[in-house]
């Protein structure tokens, strides 16, 4: 059985299941393994995290990003803190994903908001539960599959704290986990890593990165995992406008 592994779709749609489609995905044969951030920034997010759902009843795994943490937080909670750090982290485009792409007419004001996220909250309770339910990572016998890394500070990495899960950046990926399975993540888009959108494989063997900034105009990437544990790397460049 192949496992594919695909982070940071944000929203973007089309992309996502053009590389769906080029990787040729058969969920009776393949383990597909997302990691994260289905939401904001990009247009369809709604759509999106209605296909997530769809695919994970059919066995895929769905790990829990730090945006997708941001919209449950904001729609739960209802702070002044988490509804400050989800607008300025892509709230806008996700809420118009389900109200319309026109709901804030270019400017989005606080009554606006609150109207968008209790339409959400109202209407799309089921996303709501399906994002509180994500896991925080996924392990197999040579891979950890994670959103935004491990910390090598922690003496039992499953113990780390959800800040780590889902926001962890420079104390992973620039020092060694010390452990004996190879950590997939994305988060830290790939261009931080190696100046390039490409698939990022550490000199040390133990990371992979794939986030490939989509939503940021670069692509969406997909790592594929033979059965004989051999790397295939696949991508789709930008398609939304």
């Amino acid at each position: 059985m192949r496992i594919l592994a695909i982070s940071d779709i944000h929203g973007c749609y089309d992309e996502f299941n053009q590389l769906l489609s080029d990787v040729e995905y058969n969920p009776t044969h393949d383990k597909l393994i997302l990691l994260g951030d289905y939401v904001d920034r990009g247009p369809r997010s709604r759509e999106v995290l209605e296909q997530v759902m769809e695919l994970r009843d059919k066995g895929a795994i769905t790990l829990r990003g730090n945006h997708d943490q941001m919209m449950l937080d904001a729609i739960l909670l209802d702070t002044d803190e988490v509804n400050s750090r989800w607008i300025r982290n892509g709230a806008g485009s996700t809420i118009e994903s389900y109200c319309g792409a026109d709901f804030f007419n270019g400017e989005m004001d606080h009554d606006r908001y609150n109207e968008g996220k209790g339409y959400i909250k109202q209407n799309f309770e089921h996303h709501i539960s399906f994002l509180d339910t994500l896991a925080l990572y996924y392990e197999t016998d040579h891979h950890i599959f994670v959103h935004a890394g491990i910390n090598p500070g922690i003496e039992n990495w499953k113990q780390q704290s959800l800040h780590d899960f889902i926001w962890i950046r420079d104390p992973f990926y620039n020092f060694p986990t010390g452990l004996n399975k190879t950590v997939v993540f994305g988060h830290t888009p790939t261009m931080n890593l190696h100046d390039s959108e490409q698939i990022w494989f550490c000199d040390e063997g133990d990371k992979i990165g794939i986030d490939g900034a989509c939503v940021y105009g670069k692509q969406l990437n997909c790592l594929e995992i033979t059965d004989e544990q051999e790397y295939r790397t696949h991508f789709v460049p930008i398609m939304h406008k």
